[in-house]
């Protein structure tokens, strides 16, 4: 797969992502124990498994619509999935640190958040970084 489909496939999930967590029966009550955010508003575990609220929704849908954007050109796509690769990274990190798990009480960065950010930054670390560039076709006289 090309750097330009990963950030086509990655911007298409995380559109898809986006939307569902605006609608308010897909999300399922946060269990008792986790970290509050001080923004309440679409708040709770997206299909029972990923904590979000409206800030972390927009950010979804931003880094998705980014992603198809991005698949335009080699040079945008493999810009994007650096960009991914430690933005995501950083998330990863801050949801592992206790007093960063909720982004300064902004957005919810625990839970099965940690993974999905690891495997992210992951995949654009690979696509941004050890994909080679897209063969050019060189004609020889």
């Amino acid at each position: 797969m090309s750097t330009r489909y990963f950030a086509l496939i990655l911007g298409i999930f995380y559109v898809i992502v986006g939307v569902l967590g605006l609608f308010p029966p897909l999300l399922q009550a946060i269990p008792a124990g986790e970290p509050n955010v001080f923004v309440d508003f679409l708040k709770g575990s997206l299909l029972g498994v990923f904590p979000v609220n409206i800030l972390h929704t927009l950010v979804h849908l931003v880094v998705g619509i980014w992603g198809i954007v991005a698949y335009r050109s080699f040079a945008s796509s493999r810009v994007f999935s650096r960009a991914i690769a430690v933005i995501f990274g950083v998330l990863f990190v801050m949801g592992i640190i206790p007093v960063l798990r909720t982004a300064f009480g902004l957005i919810p960065l625990y839970g099965s958040d940690v993974v999905l950010h690891l495997v992210t930054a992951l995949l654009g670390g690979y696509f941004g970084w050890v994909v080679p560039e897209e063969d050019v076709i060189v004609v020889r006289h």
